[in-house]
């Protein structure tokens, strides 16, 4: 089942504008959160929270590269069967296109 929401904003003058409630809800932002525009073939636009903007990652990577600029004598080096195992379980997949032909 697909969910339609439609929602109007402005620009102003210096082209900025305000997230309607209704869009900010549905996608979860708060202040501070980063926002993709993805300009499609018919004129159409996708706008989606950006992914790398979580609060919770932000902090993990910085603290990972707090710990590696620091510590450089802890890096260790993925052994070689253990990369291969992972690379095992990776399988390819297209996240724009749907699970499911019947959700088209």
């Amino acid at each position: 089942m697909h969910m339609k929401i439609e929602a109007t904003s402005t620009l102003t003058d210096r082209y900025q504008t305000t997230v309607p409630d209704v869009v900010r809800k549905a996608l979860g932002l708060g202040r501070r959160d980063k926002l993709r525009y993805i300009l499609l073939d018919d004129g159409s636009v996708v706008l989606r929270r950006d992914e790398d903007a979580d609060p919770v990652v932000a902090a993990f990577l910085a603290f990972m590269e707090r710990e590696m600029a620091t510590h450089p004598e802890r890096l260790q080096t993925l052994p070689a069967e253990l990369r291969a195992r992972i690379e095992a379980l990776m399988i390819d997949v297209d996240l724009d296109q749907p699970l499911d032909p019947a959700d088209e």
